[in-house]
C-alpha cells in the first residue's frame, strides 16, 4: 500500500514539478556538504537517490516505487521473504521517505520503516521456505516488536493526556467522527451515540493506549491478553474511519505478543 501510494503521488509532490522537488533538496544538501556525496550528506539523508540519474528524476522515483511494490506483492501473495528481500524492501522506502520532506513525516511513515526493519531479522538469511524450521525468530527480535507496540500505544497516550484537554475532559468523541479524515459510513452511527456512550469510548482509549501496555510485563496470560485487545482495538478503529495503512501496520507487532502454542492454534499439524 505505502509503495502503491508513493508511486500515485511521488510526481506531484516531490518530482520535477513537485509542490517540493526531492531533486532541488537534494542540491541544497550537497552544496551545505561542500559539493561532496559523502559519508555526511549519505547520514543526512540515507537514500539510493544519491546514487541514480536525477535528469528525469520522475521516472526514476516510478521504478524506486514500483520495485518495492513488485518485492512486496510477491511477498505477500506467496507468503516467502529473506533477509535480502525485506532488506531492499526497507532501502527502497527509506529512500523514498528521506526525500519526501515535509509529505512524508507522518507517523505512520517512522512506524512503516521500524516495523520493516525488525521484520528483516524475522527471515532466514536466503531460504524463501514460508516456515523455514532453520531458523526460528530470535526472542530478541519478538521482544524488540513487542518493545514498538509498547511504545506506540503509550506514546500515544502521553500524547493524548498531555495534549487537548477534552481527551482529560473524556469529551473528545463527541466530535472526534465527524472531524476525522475520511469517515466511513459507521461513524455516522456512532457520531450519534449518546454522550455516556462517548465518555466510555474516551475512558477505554485510555485504558488501552496507558494500562494495557503494561500487561506485556505481567506476564504470559497478561501478554496473549494484551496482544487480543490491541488487536480488537485497531479492527475497531477500522471499522469506524479511516486512517490509511497506520492501524493495519499497528497489528503487526501486536501478533509478537502471542507464543508459539497460542499461534499454533491458527496452523494445522504439518
Amino acid at each position: 500500500v505505502a509503495f502503491l501510494v508513493a508511486f500515485q503521488q511521488n510526481k506531484q509532490l516531490i518530482g520535477e514539478k513537485g509542490l517540493l522537488p526531492c531533486k532541488l533538496y537534494l542540491q541544497e544538501i550537497k552544496k551545505y556538504f561542500k559539493g561532496k556525496v559523502g559519508l555526511e550528506a549519505l547520514s543526512y539523508a540515507p537514500t539510493l537517490l544519491w546514487f541514480l540519474d536525477w535528469s528525469a528524476m520522475d521516472s526514476t522515483l516510478d521504478c524506486l516505487a514500483l520495485a518495492g511494490l513488485a518485492l512486496a506483492a510477491f511477498v505477500l501473495l506467496t507468503g516467502c521473504a529473506n533477509m535480502v528481500l525485506m532488506s531492499l524492501l526497507w532501502l527502497l522506502y527509506l529512500s523514498l521517505v528521506n526525500v519526501g520532506q515535509i509529505w512524508w513525516v507522518l507517523r505512520w511513515e517512522s512506524q512503516l520503516l521500524e516495523t520493516g526493519f525488525l521484520g528483516i531479522f524475522l527471515c532466514p538469511l536466503w531460504s524463501l521456505s514460508r516456515l523455514p524450521q532453520g531458523s526460528p525468530p530470535s526472542r530478541i527480535v519478538i521482544w524488540s516488536f513487542r518493545w514498538l507496540i509498547f511504545r506506540i500505544m503509550l506514546g500515544a497516550g502521553l500524547i493524548k493526556i498531555r495534549g487537548d484537554r477534552c481527551w482529560r475532559e473524556l469529551t473528545c468523541m463527541d466530535y472526534h467522527y465527524e472531524t476525522q479524515p475520511v469517515p466511513s459510513p459507521i461513524s455516522y452511527l456512532l457520531h450519534r451515540s449518546p454522550w455516556w456512550f462517548h465518555r466510555l469510548e474516551t475512558l477505554g482509549n485510555h485504558v488501552l493506549e496507558l494500562v494495557v501496555p503494561f500487561f506485556l510485563l505481567l506476564g504470559r496470560r497478561m501478554s496473549l491478553l494484551h496482544g487480543l485487545l490491541q488487536i480488537l482495538f485497531q479492527v475497531l478503529l477500522i471499522i469506524s474511519g479511516n486512517l490509511s495503512f497506520l492501524n493495519w501496520l499497528t497489528m503487526v507487532p501486536s501478533i509478537a505478543c502471542f507464543d508459539d502454542a497460542s499461534l499454533g492454534l491458527l496452523f494445522g499439524s504439518r
